[in-house]
């Protein structure tokens, strides 16, 4: 059957694959829509698959902040270009938002992806098909406080909550949690300038 332009143009929206890859995909399922996304999902894994093996060295760090907690994650590409890239971007600042909630690297990478019904991991493993290098959730962290703030920072930040260092510190006050916050993130600062090895000198070996 004859693939319409609009057709194509209807399933590259969708799913942000290629224009061949799309009128290939529609090809293969007479033009059903809804059968050429799976058909592009499927074929977005074994892309994947064949990009698992090949080193995400490069990639951003993304921060969130709610009420006196905040979370930091770690999301690797292979090159510099896929980090600048807004598909990769947003991936990273919703994986930030899910570790706000859930915290630890593991529980992360299998909770649900924001406005999915798949996993962080599994999201993550997709858009490499789409994106087109091997990208991977390396690991996360969260700070809370009773009372407070939880102050952070972003070194190299090539958009709000994203860039090449991030930094939480964790101030517990009864005090004024503005004053709190700035002076955290002060010290925030520091941390990403010297990388110190611990908080104290007890904590080093």
């Amino acid at each position: 059957m004859s693939i319409s332009a609009a057709q194509v143009k209807e399933l590259r929206d969708l799913t942000g694959a290629g224009m061949m890859d799309c009128k290939a995909a529609l090809t293969e399922t007479n033009g059903n829509i809804e059968e050429a996304v799976d058909w592009l999902r499927k074929k977005g894994i074994s892309k994947a698959d064949k990009k698992a093996g090949r080193t995400a060295a490069e990639g951003l760090i993304g921060v969130d902040n709610g009420v006196r907690e905040a979370a930091v994650v770690e999301v690797n590409s292979e090159t510099d270009f896929v980090a600048r890239n807004e598909q990769f971007q947003e991936i990273v600042r919703n994986v930030a938002k899910v570790a706000l909630a859930y915290g630890t690297t593991e529980a992360v990478a299998t909770a649900k992806y924001p406005g999915s019904d798949k996993s962080v991991a599994d999201t993550i493993k997709d858009a490499v098909g789409t994106i087109g290098e091997n990208m991977s959730f390396r690991r996360s962290a969260k700070l809370t406080v009773p009372h407070g703030a939880v102050a952070t920072y972003v070194h190299n930040a090539v958009a709000d909550g994203l860039g090449k260092l991030g930094v939480l510190v964790a101030i517990e006050t009864t005090g004024n949690e503005h004053a709190a916050n700035a002076f955290g993130r002060q010290v925030a600062m520091h941390v990403a300038a010297t990388n110190p090895l611990a908080l104290t000198a007890e904590q080093i070996d």
